[in-house]
């Protein structure tokens, strides 16, 4: 079946990108290459483009819309966290840009058969990278009452957290759940119905992207990640980060206004004694968002937000 995605906000990241070319910019999840494409365009005829990605289904994909540029690519079936070892490994010690997509692609979806989604019948998967440990069944079905409540109300800011968990033990404990839709009806039992009626989303929204970010460690990653990546950017370099949901832009956010800062010594400091120096600074305050037009044609865009900061 061929991979379909559609890359969301191109337009913007192009533009606060600021490729050039011969330059060397990463894009760290490839997705359906549609970022890559555009932004190897730009950086001809010498730049550089190094992707990666987690998913199979995506590299492979790559290949072959990359193919014209297959002389200024470097592909990698990897874990974004792990750039640095990426770059030691092509001998480059920093690049002029670097885009992290926090999505799934469409074809994760709609195609991948792992259980992404609530509307289908599939396996209980969720594993972006089919090479790693834990499933969603597995946490579904292993792990604790009180642990499952912390996972969808952390992760997915799920009200009825405690009321879903106890009714997913219940019914494990007759059979295990395997399926997709199996879970989705499941936590779809337990919310009240005045509440389900009230809400926009699917009852198993919430839960559903809870244990993806679990599954796949992805608060954690993306803390890992941020930690290493200023010292990758060359001077002027940017990072685009383009999340969905409140969690990930608060985490890239703070980053932004902690290497930002001057000075974090104690208010009841007489002086400062930290001698702190800025390392980036946000190019823009506020974070972008899809225009309107963008979100008629790709609705996956409709919860996007970027920010894009700059090394100094």
């Amino acid at each position: 079946m061929p991979y379909h995605h559609l890359s969301v906000m191109p337009n913007e990241v192009l533009r606060y990108l600021s490729c050039r070319p011969g330059g060397t910019y990463v894009d760290c999840t490839l997705g359906g290459a549609g970022h890559s494409g555009r932004i190897l365009k730009e950086i001809l005829p010498d730049g550089l483009l190094i992707g990666i990605d987690r998913d199979t289904d995506a590299l492979i994909n790559a290949v072959k819309v990359l193919k014209p540029f297959e002389a200024n690519t470097r592909l990698f079936h990897d874990n974004f966290v792990r750039l640095p070892d990426i770059l030691s490994q092509l001998g480059i010690e920093a690049v002029d840009g670097i885009l992290l997509d926090l999505g799934l692609s469409f074809n994760q979806i709609e195609n991948s058969g792992r259980g992404f989604s609530f509307n289908k019948d599939e396996p209980l998967d969720m594993r972006m990278d089919a090479r790693s440990g834990v499933t969603a069944e597995d946490i579904v079905n292993d792990m604790d009452e009180n642990s499952l409540a912390e996972i969808f109300s952390q992760y997915g800011e799920e009200r009825f957290s405690r009321r879903i968990a106890k009714i997913i033990v219940l019914s494990r404990n007759k059979n295990k759940i395997r399926s997709s839709r199996e879970l989705a009806m499941i936590v779809k039992s337990a919310i009240p119905a005045k509440q389900s009626k009230k809400q926009k989303i699917h009852p198993a929204t919430r839960v559903f992207m809870a244990l993806r970010i679990a599954v796949n460690n992805e608060l954690e990653n993306l803390e890992t990640f941020l930690g290493n990546v200023a010292e990758l950017l060359k001077p002027e370099g940017r990072l685009l980060v383009i999340s969905f949901h409140s969690l990930e832009d608060r985490i890239v956010k703070h980053w932004i206004r902690k290497l930002e800062t001057t000075c974090i010594c104690p208010p009841q400091f007489p002086r400062c004694v930290c001698n702190q120096t800025p390392l980036v600074r946000a190019v823009i305050r506020k974070a972008a968002v899809p225009t309107q037009e963008e979100i008629e044609v790709n609705p996956m865009a409709r919860s996007a937000r970027l920010r894009v900061a700059e090394k100094l």
